[in-house]
């Protein structure tokens, strides 16, 4: 199943999901250990797991009865694949501006460089 940026964005606009995603930055955790260090119940942590690995945004392994929550870069990708749309664009713009400044900033210097300096050569 592929994540659309959608989803997982959707998925990132509650606080909670995105303290559990940081949270499992230092590496995977079960979700009692989550629970723990979250102000919300361990049934609300394993709802907003559920969220996330829909999202794609964690995996999950069980090792003997416990389940272990990690980070899936899967969901992580399909945004930074959105977000490069906007910034190939915006550097696409600015390269497009750097250059018609660069192009006044010439023919200014050109202009400049053609008029007299000496006040008395402007009479001549």
């Amino acid at each position: 199943m592929s994540v659309t940026a959608a989803e997982v964005l959707d998925a990132l606009g509650d606080p909670t999901r995105r303290s559990i995603l940081e949270r499992l930055l230092d590496g995977p955790l079960p979700v009692g250990v989550l629970a723990e260090r979250l102000p919300v119940s361990r049934p609300a942590v394993s709802q907003h797991l559920r969220v996330l690995k829909a999202a794609e945004l964690v995996t999950v392994s069980t090792v003997g009865t416990r389940h272990v929550y990690a980070i899936d870069t899967a969901g992580l990708d399909a945004v930074r694949t959105y977000f490069d749309r906007f910034w190939a664009t915006a550097l696409h713009d600015f390269a497009a501006l750097a250059e018609a400044a660069a192009e006044r900033s010439g023919r200014a210097s050109a202009a400049a460089a053609s008029e007299p300096t000496d006040p008395t050569e402007e009479n001549r």
